[in-house]
């Protein structure tokens, strides 16, 4: 049997890599949701807020409670889609 080394400073306790940005999307998100959102690349709400509602739809995963859940930690946050004004919740 082979065993895989990985060096040990690659990886923090919580078993992620170091270089990964810690995500700051809302808790209690769909599991099909952070998906769509990893596979867009995005784990920030800077990185959501970059793109605009329409483009977050289009993602095979994003509903309406997920879209609601996005829009309402943008806006606790100041921050609003691309496009739309922002504003304070």
């Amino acid at each position: 049997m082979r065993v895989r080394c990985i060096p040990i400073e690659r990886f923090s306790m919580s078993g992620k890599t170091s270089h990964q940005p810690e995500s700051d999307l809302p808790r209690g998100l769909a599991a099909p949701a952070q998906r769509a959102l990893a596979g867009a690349g995005i784990m920030r709400l800077d990185q959501l807020a970059a793109m605009s509602e329409a483009e977050i739809k289009q993602l095979h995963g994003i509903g309406p409670k997920a879209l609601d859940q996005l829009r309402r930690a943008l806006q606790a946050r100041g921050l609003s889609f691309a496009g739309e004004e922002s504003r304070k919740a």
